[in-house]
């Protein structure tokens, strides 16, 4: 019997462990506001053009795990993604979630009367490429939306 109990909790541990370590490999709230910090701040200090050159850059240091920068402008014409090239220059004021939510434009409209903000919907996650719930964090610095988010798990 007292086996049994031994066995019993050593293999609860070995599940919170996992899941624990598993939860590392998701990017976090505050990893996806830094990111976005470290964004601006590459925007200020080298440049727009350079900049979203290092933030289309997979293998770069502004994509990390499941986070990646993305950038708007004002019109939701995406100019940055760090995760799919093909959006680049692409309007996507009408782009659309599996939910029907009109995720751009809302993001357009928050930015126009804050200047950094949280957004809901969901989007294909680009590390095992399902559609999941994703949190945006953004910040508006002139013309242009930077954001960064998060898979909710």
């Amino acid at each position: 019997m007292r086996l049994s109990h031994h066995t019993a909790v050593a293999g609860a541990l070995l599940v919170l462990m996992a899941t624990s370590a598993g939860a590392e490999t998701f990017a976090t709230r505050d990893e996806a506001v830094a990111m976005v910090g470290k964004a601006v701040a590459e925007i200020k200090s080298a440049g727009a053009e350079k900049a979203f050159t290092a933030f289309n850059d997979k293998s770069g240091s502004f994509t990390d795990r499941d986070l990646y920068v993305v950038v708007y402008d004002r019109m939701g014409r995406c100019i940055a993604h760090g995760a799919n090239p093909k959006l680049i220059g692409k309007d996507l004021i009408d782009a659309q979630d599996i939910d029907g939510k009109l995720y751009v434009k809302e993001r357009v409209e928050m930015a126009q009367s804050k200047q950094s903000f949280w957004q809901d919907y969901k989007f294909t996650n680009p590390t095992n490429k399902k559609v999941e719930p994703k949190q945006m964090y953004c910040e508006v610095l002139s013309e242009n939306i930077v954001c960064a988010g998060i898979y909710k798990k």
